[in-house]
């Protein structure tokens, strides 16, 4: 009357369709956080933001340049830790430090499977070989 087994065959389906990702990674290899080259202290002597908060938030942020800068013509950015001014441009900014894109940027993004845009309009920085 209740049709039970067409219902209880639906649950586990449902279980196992929701429990799929969990079990296709077992036994897989655990993500390490890759190794970046990073810029000479002589160099890079000061980030707009510090190390930790840039790693997690530096999509955002340069979300929030292009617009600030493309949307308002805002070019100047105010560190919030330090209150320092920084040109807000990728190239002029970031890339000054951080010369490599392969060591430093590709990197991550590669480990993480994750594929920004900045490049499509930004030139990327030629590599040094």
């Amino acid at each position: 009357m209740f049709d039970g087994g067409k219902i209880i065959a639906g649950i586990i389906v449902f279980v196992g369709l929701m429990t799929f990702p969990f079990w296709y990674n077992v036994g897989q290899a655990a993500y390490k956080t890759p190794e970046l080259q990073l810029p000479p202290k002589d160099v890079a002597t000061q980030c707009v933001e510090s190390a930790e908060w840039m790693r997690a938030e530096h999509m955002q942020l340069l979300d929030n340049w292009r617009d600030w800068v493309v949307r308002d013509g805002n070019r100047v950015y105010t560190s919030k830790q330090s209150g320092a001014h920084f040109e807000m441009s990728l190239q002029k900014s970031c890339m000054k430090c951080h010369t490599s894109k392969e060591q430093f940027c590709d990197k991550c993004h590669t480990a993480a499977a994750v594929a920004p845009y900045c490049w499509d309009c930004h030139i990327a920085p030629k590599e040094e070989k």
